[in-house]
């Protein structure tokens, strides 16, 4: 049985609309799913390169 998505907890709307999952939700569901998701926790592990290393060079830059 799946859970409701929390509002603000679990996922919001950013400025354009997109509906962005938090590094909550991501924790909870326990992997990398590949997408390259904005909050990944896991470091873009499943991610296919030469996307993940974009990603990863991205995140060191908002650090």
């Amino acid at each position: 049985m799946e859970t409701e998505l929390i509002e603000n907890v679990d996922y919001y709307f950013d400025k354009s609309g997109l509906m962005v999952l938090t590094e909550k939700y991501h924790q909870e569901r326990g992997y990398c799913c590949g997408h390259g998701c904005r909050y990944c926790p896991y470091s873009f592990e499943a991610v296919p390169e030469p996307k993940k290393s974009i990603l990863l060079a991205q995140q060191q830059q908002q650090q």
